[in-house]
């Protein structure tokens, strides 16, 4: 009997409903031609969910995404939320989703693809064949540490703090994530933190150098302080295989290394839990562009980003590879078509909007499947 699978859909706010259409399309069309099952609920978030709900995310579709076998996210947020203040923000969602299900990795792939090595900044000869793994731990450091706050100084003045805080179990976690993916990729793993400079950051480097050593022997274990990460990124990135860094540094070296690919609207992520004793794997996928309000509503939004985080959720959350690669395949044979959106199309060339890259994904699937 064909197993079903339980998604989550959260369109969210911005361009987030006009590219997340487009990756149903490409999920009806698994459905039909490969012979898998999906059962499908959707869910507000965001914005969307504060102006109906009254929160950016309510309990119940907290609970559904517990229940699902994963989430696919597009994306939230925008101008007419911006005066809620930073405890009612629609990203609130995002927090809540990683703390309730327990998702403390958050992995970042920058992948320059052949049709697009002209669009980075970068020169084609130091980006061509880039493909990096960022594993950023999402549930801990800096955004989540205790004591944080600001608070009024005797003079009239204040003081704005927040805390670095890392536990062994906490960093043993998501560095398992990273040597894992580096077993299954080219067996290097880089640690980023700041030991030099930082008691966290010198914990984080005891404990990722001690497990390597008991536990993955077989894989090339080395260490970076963040700062000299970042110009090695820009300088030399096709050092890197797996990187595997704390929330505060990965934030950062996640959105740099996105840019060496030329385009946010081509990127995606996963986000995942803890493997329970059921098998499950709690896990949420989304592109990282954000929710684009400048374009939402025109149909020219690259949907691309949406698309492959669904190629991520088919590899890590349903264990098939075959339909991943297929998918990711579909997306290059339509940049190799010459087919740009606004974000990737070069000054005076036809843009395609965003259902016509839909149509030319579903048209690069067909010819796959045969």
């Amino acid at each position: 009997m064909t197993k079903t699978h339980h998604l989550l859909i959260l369109p969210g706010d911005g361009i987030g409903p006009e590219v997340m259409a487009q990756a149903r399309r490409v999920i009806d069309w698994f459905a039909k031609n490969r012979g898998m099952s999906f059962e499908l609920s959707e869910g507000l978030v965001g914005g969307a969910a504060i102006d109906a709900e009254g929160a950016a995310i309510s309990p119940d579709t907290l609970a559904r995404a517990a229940a699902a076998d994963a989430v696919l996210f597009g994306s939230v947020g925008g101008p007419k939320w911006d005066q809620l203040g930073f405890d009612n923000r629609p990203e609130i969602a995002i927090l809540e989703l990683r703390k309730q299900l327990g998702l403390f990795a958050n992995l970042r792939p920058a992948t320059v693809l052949d049709p697009l090595v002209d669009a980075s900044t970068l020169k084609p000869e130091v980006v061509r064949g880039l493909d990096i793994m960022i594993v950023r731990e999402s549930t801990g450091g800096i955004y989540f540490g205790e004591p944080r706050g600001v608070e009024t100084l005797p003079g009239g003045g204040k003081r704005g703090v927040n805390t670095e805080v890392y536990t062994t179990a906490e960093i043993e976690r998501v560095a398992r994530v990273g040597f894992e993916l580096a077993r299954k990729r080219k067996n290097h793993l880089c640690s980023v933190e700041k030991a030099n400079v930082m008691e966290s950051g010198l914990l984080w480097r005891q404990t990722v150098t001690a497990l390597g050593a008991a536990e993955y022997p077989d894989v090339a274990l080395s260490h970076m302080y963040a700062d000299n990460c970042a110009m090695q990124l820009v300088r030399n990135p096709r050092q890197f295989d797996v990187i595997v860094t704390s929330n505060l540094f990965g934030d950062l070296l996640s959105d740099l290394a996105s840019m060496l690919t030329g385009s946010l609207g081509m990127l995606p992520s996963a986000t995942l839990g803890e493997i329970g004793a059921d098998g499950r794997r709690p896990a949420l996928y989304e592109p990282i562009h954000g929710s684009a309000p400048d374009i939402a509503g025109q149909g020219i939004a690259n949907p691309l980003a949406q698309i492959l985080s669904l190629a991520m959720l088919l590899r890590y959350s349903l264990n098939r590879d075959a339909e991943a690669d297929m998918l990711e395949a579909a997306c290059v044979a339509v940049l190799a078509t010459g087919l740009r959106t606004a974000d990737l199309a070069a000054p005076g060339q036809a843009k395609a909007t965003t259902a016509q890259i839909g149509d030319a994904v579903l048209a690069a699937l067909d010819r796959a499947h045969g």
